[in-house]
């Protein structure tokens, strides 16, 4: 096993003799040979060529044969990385050789020179250690076709390997004079086969081809492929060479024409002028002096530089955006308010707290226009009117906008851009703003804020904390232009559908405006106002020539688009005067005025037909009010009893902290009744309809509650009313969030009366009276007043 583990088969370094020295042989060849198996490639008969044995068990080998005859097989290994030992890694045909010479090496190898004679095959390893020898015989080779064949196949033969000749560099003259004096078709197919390129399989099969005749046909396909590839290889050089004689005498030509333009006093190159006059322009600003060092350096390099070299492209794009990008301080501008919230109120309808917001903005921006930029982040609903604003506001401050989704951005370069150092490199979409508006202080809008993600190029919103941080983003360093540039004049906006998904650091600096969803009245009065005219005139019809009464729109807005925003009711009302346009061009019979049954055949059955799932008489029934990034929503919930000890089954898709506020209120009621005995084999099933919505959040403690007791006193609560309010165990009544929307979806949906919790008063007084209207509002602390309301004529047992 010694012996195996040190074996390292020989590799071959052949060069070629002239066919007159090759030795002759008179001995008789023997029966029985020691095998040295070689690796890469077989060695031809009729060749003498040294080879260098390693150290190791062949050594042995090589001693014994130059004590005998000095006969051995050289014999080609199938794989030269296998473990597998030498006799079962070996082909069986090989060439037998007699070793001339032997010099000992001093790294312990030997280097001897052999005289291969004739091919062998192998019948059978007669021993292996501790030499490793072999039975064999030497069969007789045959002609295998017609004389003229061979002939033909001769001549060819030597005509493509006078081609391959001229063709390969890499012949010397004493190959190309060998290739000349070899007569014999055996000795020329394995001679031009050892001098090709080949693969070690498509060697062997060339030794062991014993017919002449498919021995010289193998050997021709093989050189074909061979002048093929050297052919190929040949054009690609000549393309490369002509590549780069081209470019050098572009290069002396040009350096030639700058050296006659220096001397007659022509001028300097366009570019040249270009930058000159951007570092003169940067300096009168004036920029901070690393600025300034950093151009002229760039500059310098790119004067010095290729105009066909990489680097001058890349030179060139920095130092074009650097001459692009607004340096300068931006003009004085002339703040009207009367006129920005002549704007602001032609364009939007109610939102008086944003406009109260920006009109606060303009009159610090007069009394101190060193202030620096504002950060506002616009919350609510889809469709109600965030981006609309945020042009609104660039209109009435006299600014460009400029708006860039932020939505599924994960690659924080965006933000911040890509250094220079990657190929294809681009500056961040902020720097790329400034260069679009050449204004330092645009009106920016961050659209979707609240749906970027972080992924394994960076995080974005880390990112965004210096842009919107005014007391950073006045040095705000790009990657790509890597230079310190005022983003301070900014006005920057922020739009989201909800602000939990915003990391608390980024929130904070940011003014949260909330945008609540509208009820049916400020959605008439704006269809009335604004969706209009604007629908008719995009279909090409003129709204002077239609009318719609009140009562429709709003059987509109109730049965058609419940939404808290105004995207789908416009979207509804495209689609209807689409129908109206195509009865116009096809010149068939429609009505000018638009009613009920007018809106059923423009767009089918109304998707909302009656309000079934806010009716709570009957016992075990109450309705919530939910609040969702969609809006305000009302959430019917249900209670029954099953056969059971007292636990409760949820259906209706709840997140774990309703499921928490379930039990919750269970436990609360059983305390509540104080009739252990009552579930002792009962419990209940508590299901929230619209199971295919996913619903979360503490708000429908009471709602849930107040259902388990209504199913456990067997009584209906009092109709028309809808609640909001988390429960607590010992029956407190907590604060909620989105009052407003909550408020909102109840009206559009008839709940006329509403419990919430006292300690949302602060944020109820703050709600508009015109949302107020018409609905009555129980606030609560406790949940035996919740209990007194719905349930007057109960008495706890």
């Amino acid at each position: 096993m010694k012996l195996k583990t040190e074996e390292k088969p020989l590799e071959s370094n052949e060069f070629w003799e002239s066919p007159t020295k090759l030795a002759r042989l008179e001995d008789t060849l023997p029966k029985q040979i020691f095998l040295l198996p070689i690796k890469v490639r077989p060695v031809f008969p009729g060749i003498i060529t040294p080879l260098i044995v390693p150290q190791g068990r062949f050594i042995v080998s090589v001693e014994e044969t130059t004590k005998l005859a000095g006969f051995i097989g050289l014999i080609l290994l199938k794989d030269d990385e296998s473990d597998l030992p030498s006799e079962e890694n070996i082909y069986q045909v090989g060439v037998l050789a007699r070793i001339l010479k032997r010099i000992n090496l001093p790294d312990g190898g030997v280097n001897i020179l052999v005289n291969t004679i004739q091919r062998f095959k192998i019948e059978n390893i007669a021993t292996k250690e501790p030499f490793l020898t072999a039975n064999v015989s030497y069969p007789v080779e045959e002609v295998g076709t017609s004389k003229n064949n061979i002939k033909a196949l001769m001549r060819t033969l030597l005509i493509l390997t006078k081609e391959l000749a001229q063709n390969n560099p890499l012949f010397t003259e004493d190959m190309k004079l060998t290739m000349m004096n070899v007569n014999e078709p055996g000795k020329m197919a394995d001679f031009v086969c050892s001098i090709l390129n080949l693969e070690k399989e498509e060697y062997q099969s060339v030794i062991e081809a014993l017919s002449i005749g498919d021995r010289l046909e193998k050997v021709l396909l093989f050189l074909k492929k061979e002048i093929e590839l050297v052919l190929l290889q040949k054009k690609i050089q000549d393309q490369i060479n002509d590549k780069i004689d081209n470019q050098q005498r572009q290069f002396f030509l040009r350096e030639q024409l700058k050296a006659i333009q220096q001397e007659l006093g022509i001028g300097e190159d366009k570019s040249e002028i270009k930058y000159n006059k951007l570092i003169d322009r940067l300096k009168k600003i004036p920029v901070p002096e690393e600025i300034i060092a950093e151009v002229e350096r760039e500059v310098e390099k790119i004067k010095n530089s290729d105009p066909i070299s990489s680097d001058y492209n890349v030179i060139r794009n920095y130092l074009d955006l650097v001459d692009s990008l607004p340096w300068e301080s931006p003009k004085p501008k002339e703040i009207n308010i009367p006129h920005a919230k002549k704007i602001l109120n032609r364009d939007h309808h109610k939102l008086e707290d944003v406009k109260e917001r920006i009109l606060e903005f303009l009159a610090v921006h007069k009394l101190n226009p060193k202030s620096k930029g504002s950060i506002l982040c616009l919350v609510g609903p889809p469709g109600v009117g965030k981006t609309s604003i945020a042009k609104s506001i660039a209109e009435a401050l006299g600014r460009k906008f400029y708006r860039f989704s932020v939505g599924g951005v994960r690659d924080e370069a965006e933000i911040k851009g890509h250094r220079r150092t990657y190929i294809g490199s681009m500056p961040g979409k902020l720097i790329g703003a400034m260069k679009i508006t050449k204004e330092r202080d645009p009106v920016i809008l961050l659209d979707e804020i609240d749906k970027m993600s972080q992924g394994f190029q960076g995080d974005p919103q880390a990112a965004l904390l210096e842009v919107l941080d005014p007391e950073q983003n006045g040095n705000f360093r790009d990657h790509y232009l890597d230079l310190p540039f005022d983003l301070s004049d900014v006005f920057f906006i922020a739009t989201a559908n909800t602000y939990e998904p915003i990391p608390r650091v980024l929130l904070d600096r940011m003014e949260v405006i909330q945008l609540s969803g509208y009820i049916t009245e400020e959605k008439v009065q704006i269809f009335q106002k604004y969706l209009w005219d604007k629908i008719f005139i995009k279909n090409g019809l003129s709204p002077k020539n239609f009318s719609m009464k009140k009562e429709t729109i709003v059987h509109l807005i109730n049965s058609y688009s419940r939404e808290s925003g105004l995207r789908g009711l416009e979207k509804t009302f495209d689609k209807l005067v689409r129908k109206i346009a195509l009865k116009y061009v096809l010149k068939e019979k429609y009505s000018k005025e638009i009613r009920d049954k007018d809106l059923v055949e423009y767009l089918g059955s109304p998707p909302f037909v009656d309000d079934r799932m806010t009716i709570t008489n009957v016992p075990g029934t109450a309705l919530g009010l939910a609040w969702t990034s969609a809006g305000g929503s009302t959430l019917l919930i249900e209670a029954v009893f099953i056969p059971g000890k007292g636990s409760l089954m949820l259906t209706g898709q709840m997140g774990k902290m309703m499921e928490e506020s379930a039990n919750i209120a269970l436990s609360f009621v059983k305390n509540y009744i104080e009739n252990d005995s009552l579930f002792e084999k009962k419990s209940i099933h508590l299901h929230v309809p619209d199971g295919a919505t996913p619903k979360d959040g503490p708000s429908a403690g009471i709602t849930m509650a107040t259902a388990i007791l209504s199913l456990v006193m067997k009584k209906a609560i009092t109709p028309g009313f809808g609640m909001t309010g988390e429960l607590t165990l010992t029956g407190e009544v907590l604060a909620i969030g989105g009052l407003r929307e909550k408020i909102v979806a109840a009206k559009r949906v008839g709940v006329k009366k509403i419990i919430f919790p006292k300690d949302n008063e602060k944020a109820f007084q703050e709600i508009p009276d015109y949302v107020k209207k018409g609905v009555q509002f129980f606030p609560v602390s406790k949940f035996e007043e919740v209990v007194s309301l719905l349930f007057p004529k109960l008495k706890k047992k």
